[in-house]
């Protein structure tokens, strides 16, 4: 079973700032961590693809409907608090191993070595339907 873990940053239960206010030392310390994180998956069998997202600054939104050119905007809006930081694809046997899985990711160290409390969204990956059915 393949599912999707979101790593939203949206207001942590831990209060944890945003990155760009933590020392480099703690910068080092959480990236440090996910690599461990998709090396310890990698070598189980089970991470399929895990990157980080460039913030929302540089966001694009595009919405076409069949003709002419596709509208092309700038977002989210700057009152937005809400962040994709990035996302792990994994194959795994069940949905309680994704959990585990993302309760971990969660845990990642922030500010001062503190679990950063990240809210990890799961969302099974759903195949296409059958052409011929």
């Amino acid at each position: 079973m393949r599912f999707m873990l979101l790593q939203n940053y949206a207001q942590p239960v831990s209060g944890c700032p945003p990155m760009t206010e933590w020392t480099p030392e703690d910068v080092r310390a959480h990236i440090e961590f996910q690599h461990v994180l998709n090396q310890e998956l990698l070598e189980s069998g089970e991470l399929v693809d895990a990157q980080g997202l460039a913030g929302p600054d540089v966001a694009k939104f595009v919405v076409w409907d069949g003709a002419g050119a596709p509208v092309i905007t700038d977002g989210p809006y700057p009152e937005s608090k809400e962040l994709l930081a990035g996302y792990r694809l994994i194959d795994v046997e069940s949905i309680d191993r994704a959990i585990e899985i993302a309760a971990k990711a969660s845990a990642a160290p922030g500010l001062n070595g503190k679990p950063i409390q990240d809210s990890i969204e799961v969302r099974q990956v759903m195949g296409a339907p059958d052409p011929e059915v």
